[in-house]
């Protein structure tokens, strides 16, 4: 069974060295230590969540912290390519089950997307509200999966702001049931970044179709059937990924 992956202070691992002590303290220790109740002579790992991270065994714990002896120092290189999820906003969780499973498939960035027709709304304090539930859900898929590197959440509030991020990535690709070109057939570089699209349960408007058109999106189809909003990005991350970091 692989050790468990615990967020450190940057700071603290940015000391850490083979033989030394680290302690895992606040919120973090105290999950370690009441919840998963780890003991001396277990393995953990700790990471930064920007790629940095030590294997190590916990050597003593206390009420709420636990210090680990660095067996080993390690780094997840970010990847050639960047994998970006845009999820519409959805009603019944569909949205955090799609991002859950994006996180364990090795995405990069997350944008929450308020689109025409996505029934839940966030407006006010209620998009600072969502995207600190989303990193939430992002931060425990991360562990989960035993990745060093924690993906971004950004809040895009409208077709417009969207349309703007989509410009700094490389290539777009549309998921529309219409769309004359499999995903499959899709072109995208194998370095920079690529981005997924996924509308609400009502569908993408042919406004918003047009306006990220313009933008360089690439509509295309996942197979003959339509997925719904929990699925699609999962699925069409996984088939990037298939092309991409999973060849070898």
């Amino acid at each position: 069974m692989t050790a468990p992956v615990f967020l450190v202070d940057a700071a603290a691992l940015a000391a850490a060295t083979v033989g030394g002590v680290v302690r895992l303290d606040g919120d973090e220790g105290q999950h370690a230590a009441t919840v998963h109740r780890l003991t001396a002579g277990e393995s953990i790992t700790l990471t930064d969540g920007e790629g940095r991270g030590v294997h190590g065994e916990v050597v003593e714990v206390g009420k709420g912290w636990l210090d680990v002896r660095v067996h080993e120092l390690v780094l997840e290189p970010e990847p050639a390519l960047q994998l970006v999820l845009v999820q519409a906003l959805a009603k019944g969780g569909r949205d955090e089950q799609a991002v859950e499973a994006a996180v364990e498939l090795g995405v990069d960035t997350v944008i929450a997307w308020q689109a025409d027709r996505s029934i839940s709304r966030w407006r006010g304090d209620k998009a600072e509200r969502g995207v600190r539930k989303w990193t939430n859900v992002v931060t425990s898929a991360m562990k989960q999966s035993r990745r060093l590197r924690r993906p971004t959440v950004e809040f895009a509030g409208s077709t417009t702001d969207l349309a703007t991020r989509l410009r700094t990535v490389d290539a777009v690709l549309l998921l529309h049931e219409e769309a004359e070109v499999g995903i499959g057939a899709a072109r995208f570089p194998q370095a920079g970044t690529v981005g997924v699209v996924v509308g609400p349960e009502g569908g993408i408007s042919p406004e918003e179709v047009a306006a990220l058109a313009h933008v360089g999106a690439q509509p295309v189809r996942l197979g003959p059937h339509v997925l719904r909003s929990s699925t699609a990005g999962p699925v069409g991350l996984t088939v990037l990924a298939s092309r991409t970091r999973w060849t070898t």
